[in-house]
């Protein structure tokens, strides 16, 4: 079976920081190596960091089809891999840009890597004509952080995860980027998934579990259900009273997770 990282095994005992458990703890964002917490709906640096460390190489390609502040393309080439991802809402591209131009006078000297930042809809870009503009056919990890459905607007664009009018809607729009994720995704590697769930009308949409279930659609493995712990969200601070008696009111209890669904092609 082909390497599919460059951790050294015969030395296991100290990989001490790459997490094995499914139960991830993170007490604070890292905010190091260029990453910035401006952009609303980040998801913290450390998850691509296990993701990447884990299954893939050095100069491996990784695909993000959901960029955002552009967590994924930082952490991926500062751990010399190269990386493509897509942003749907023009202003947030223009920013995350410049933030990915800022964040290279952190990177070693002997990095040849590089991140490449298309401004385009996920939905309607070719993913294969995209990767051979690098001369490559396929990426060695998928990394899929998208809108948990309307929670959060990102942009006013119809085919934006955000915006999609029912839940049937959205499910049907992610089942068709995690197709053509799939299509470019080599034999033998892997995919991650990071969502959380939501609550509408006091009731809860297990967005988590219908993510994992479009996934095994595309015949991938499901490798392992990760639950990522974090405490106070942006959204949610200075205002842990009033969540508090919201969930008391309407007989909820408060997200304190996210999932991270790993599978494997």
């Amino acid at each position: 079976m082909p390497k599919i990282n460059d951790l050294d095994l015969k030395n296991w005992k100290q990989l001490g920081e790459i997490i094995t458990d499914s139960l991830w703890i993170i007490d604070k964002r890292n905010n190091q190596n260029g990453h910035k917490n401006g952009f609303w709906g980040n998801f913290i640096p450390q998850i691509p960091y296990q993701l990447i460390r884990r299954f893939t190489k050095k100069g491996d390609w990784v695909l993000d089809p959901f960029v955002g502040g552009g967590t994924t393309l930082i952490e991926a080439r500062r751990l010399d891999r190269n990386v493509l991802g897509f942003e749907i809402n023009p202003q947030t591209c223009k920013i995350t840009k410049q933030v990915l131009e800022d964040a290279r006078q952190f990177l070693k000297s002997d990095i040849k890597a590089e991140a490449y930042l298309i401004c385009g809809d996920s939905l309607s870009l070719d993913y294969k004509a995209e990767l051979q503009n690098f001369g490559i056919s396929k990426v060695q990890l998928v990394i899929l952080h998208p809108p948990y459905w309307d929670i959060i607007k990102f942009s006013s664009n119809e085919n934006d995860l955000s915006n999609a009018k029912t839940l049937q809607s959205f499910l049907d729009k992610f089942q068709l980027i995690i197709k053509k994720s799939v299509e470019v995704l080599e034999k033998g590697h892997y995919l991650a998934i990071v969502i959380a769930d939501k609550y509408a009308n006091s009731e809860l949409i297990p967005l988590g579990f219908y993510a994992m279930q479009l996934a095994q659609n595309e015949k991938l493995k499901l490798k392992s259900i990760i639950v990522k712990n974090f405490d106070t969200t942006k959204g949610k601070q200075n205002q842990q009273a009033l969540w508090r008696y919201r969930a008391l009111v309407n007989g909820l209890y408060l997200f304190k997770h996210e999932y991270i669904f790993l599978f494997k092609k």
